[in-house]
C-alpha cells in the first residue's frame, strides 16, 4: 500500500494578521509556519496505514525552499519520504497547485494507492485541490473524510462523512482513490528527538515545476473585521472591589 500525503506550508495564525503594503499577501516577518490540522491528520493516517498495512509512504509539497522544514517535521512522525516541488514563494491558484501535484504522481514509479489531502489549506481555504487532482487522474474522490479504513484486502477503502445532521454517510470506493481529511480523524502523534534525527536522513525529491499563467486574478487580501469586544477596566487594586462585586451581581453570579 503506497500512500502519498500533500501538505502546504502555511503562516501560524494564532496572533494578529497583518497584510503587506499591497494588500496582496499576509506579512509573515514575526510568524512561524506549520501545515493545517487537517493535513497534520493525513499524515498521521498515511503513517498508521503503513504501519498496518505494510508498504511506504510518501509526503509532497508545492511552496518555497523554506518548505523542507514541514516535510522534515512530517518525516520525523514516520513517514518514509518526500517530494518537493520547489516555487519562489508566490501562492499558486487551485488549478496550477492541481496540475503540479497530478505530474509530480505521474512521474512516480510506482503510484499512489491513495493520496491524502487535507480537506482545505489553513491559509487559502480553496477546498479545490483534492477534487481536481482526482478528476485529473481519473480517481474516485470523497471530501470531509474522518473515518479511513482499507477493506477487501487493500481493494477497497471504507470512508466515513458526517453529515450536518450529525449521522456519517459511509463511501466504499476503489482504489486507487483520493480523500481530503477533517481534523479528528486521528489524534496525530508528536514528533520526538530520535524521529527528527531520522528524518534529517530520509530522501527529498526535488524538482522545480513550471509555472502555467493564472487563470486567476488576486486583485487583493482583506482582513476579517474584529468581534468589536472592548474592554472596560473597573479599577486598580483593592479599589476595583466593588465595581467586581457590582458587575457579578448585574450578571446574576453573586
Amino acid at each position: 500500500m503506497n500512500v502519498l500525503v500533500c501538505v502546504k506550508r502555511v503562516p501560524l495564525t494564532g496572533g494578529r494578521i497583518v497584510l503587506t503594503d499591497d494588500e496582496r499577501a499576509i506579512s509573515t516577518k514575526h510568524l512561524g509556519f506549520t501545515i493545517s490540522p487537517h493535513e497534520e491528520c493525513g499524515a498521521e493516517e498515511a503513517v498508521r496505514i503503513v504501519e498496518q498495512h505494510g508498504g511506504s509512504s510518501t509526503v509532497l509539497t508545492l511552496g518555497p525552499p523554506e518548505a523542507e522544514e514541514q516535510l522534515r517535521d512530517v518525516m520525523a512522525i514516520g513517514v518514509d519520504r518526500a517530494i518537493h516541488l520547489v516555487t519562489d514563494g508566490d501562492e499558486w491558484d487551485p488549478q496550477a497547485t492541481a496540475a503540479a501535484i497530478v505530474a509530480a504522481v505521474r512521474a512516480e514509479a510506482a503510484a499512489p494507492d491513495l493520496i491524502v489531502f487535507g480537506n482545505e489549506s489553513a491559509d487559502a481555504g480553496n477546498y479545490q485541490v483534492p477534487i481536481r487532482v482526482a478528476h485529473a487522474l481519473g480517481r474516485p474522490c470523497v471530501t470531509g473524510v474522518q473515518a479511513i479504513a482499507l477493506e477487501d484486502g487493500g481493494g477497497t477503502v471504507r470512508l466515513e462523512q458526517e453529515v450536518p445532521s450529525g449521522a456519517r454517510d459511509v463511501y466504499v470506493v476503489p482504489l486507487p482513490a483520493v480523500v481530503s481529511v477533517k481534523e479528528g480523524l486521528n489524534l496525530p502523534r508528536y514528533p520526538s528527538v530520535p524521529g527528527r534525527l531520522r528524518a534529517k536522513r530520509k530522501p527529498v525529491q526535488f524538482s522545480t515545476p513550471p509555472r502555467p499563467e493564472p487563470r486567476l486574478e488576486l486583485v487583493r487580501l482583506a482582513v476579517p473585521p474584529g468581534s468589536g469586544r472592548q474592554v472596560t477596566v473597573l479599577g486598580h487594586g483593592p479599589e476595583a472591589a466593588p465595581a467586581v462585586v457590582g458587575l457579578l451581581a448585574e450578571l446574576g453570579l453573586v
